[in-house]
């Protein structure tokens, strides 16, 4: 039997960069996490970590874009 507990060592580690500050759609512009995806990383399976960070990178990438014009 699994504890569910353990740290793995393969676990996905945060994306914070502790540059935290919301903008106007609760979305972080440090790590470009929504703030629900912030308060769920911490029971978030590995697979949903890697979801968050999926559309967390198209959050940012989309911010870069509309500011680099």
């Amino acid at each position: 039997m699994t504890d569910i507990n353990k740290n793995h060592t393969n676990d996905v580690a945060s994306p914070c960069i502790r540059n935290c500050c919301l903008n106007e759609e609760d979305v972080c512009l440090g790590c470009f996490r929504h703030v629900d995806e912030i308060c769920e990383w911490g029971s978030a399976t590995n697979e949903r970590r890697n979801d968050i960070l999926k559309d967390s990178r198209q959050r940012k990438d989309i911010h870069d874009e509309k500011w680099s014009s």
